[in-house]
């Protein structure tokens, strides 16, 4: 697999997942810590820059979240981002983590508000601006928009990967479901590690 036709998307490495203190963080700390998501995550984009192109996806609201459109248009999910008081623009909640700083080697796509990053980003825009193939993800939560996107890509023609010690679900039986039933209808499984030794400079 050719790195320069390779990228790696990391979706919504923020504090209100990731830290202690984010908005939605009590829900999924169990999981990152049985997955290592965050030690893996950084290891993966530290190993990855320079190789291949990384992107790092976040998703971010208006302080208000007046860019959600009419009341009661979008389902519980965004229902429950509102009520958190998750991801909004210039809060610390809503900033990507140290752990994945975003470099000059990196790219941040902006403008994700739904659970597929494709439907209101610009990331297949860049991702065919770089002549990309093979496109891995990791992330939050993996059963939702790291699932959503994936599932995307693979009708936008793009071999996927699901980097699965780099993501996290709620529970580890929305983990095993995606890892073992989804994803093996639309691209392989592996641990960043064993992605990465497939790469090509």
């Amino acid at each position: 697999m050719k790195a320069r036709e390779t990228a790696i998307v990391f979706i919504e490495f923020q504090n209100d997942f990731c830290k202690e203190g984010g908005a939605l963080y009590e829900g999924v700390k169990d999981q990152i810590k049985a997955q290592k998501t965050i030690a893996n995550a950084a290891d993966c984009l530290r190993k990855a820059r320079g190789r291949c192109l990384t992107l790092l996806v976040p998703i971010v609201f208006e302080p208000e979240y007046c860019d959600m459109g009419c009341e009661g248009v979008l389902g519980p999910i965004h229902q429950n981002v509102v009520k958190t008081r998750a991801f909004r623009k210039g809060t610390w909640g809503a900033e990507i983590i140290d752990e994945l700083k975003p470099t000059d080697q990196d790219i941040v796509i902006e403008g994700k508000r739904t659970l597929d990053a494709f439907h209101s980003s610009n990331l297949d825009f860049i991702l065919r601006v770089y002549g990309i193939k093979n496109v891995a993800f990791c992330g939050f939560l993996t059963n939702v928009c790291v699932e959503g996107t994936a599932r995307s890509a693979y009708d936008k023609g793009y071999k996927v990967f699901l980097l699965k010690d780099c993501c996290a679900a709620l529970s580890a039986e929305e983990q095993k479901y995606v890892e073992e039933k989804f994803f093996p209808y639309i691209g392989e499984v592996l641990t960043h590690d064993e992605f990465l030794a497939r790469l090509e400079d």
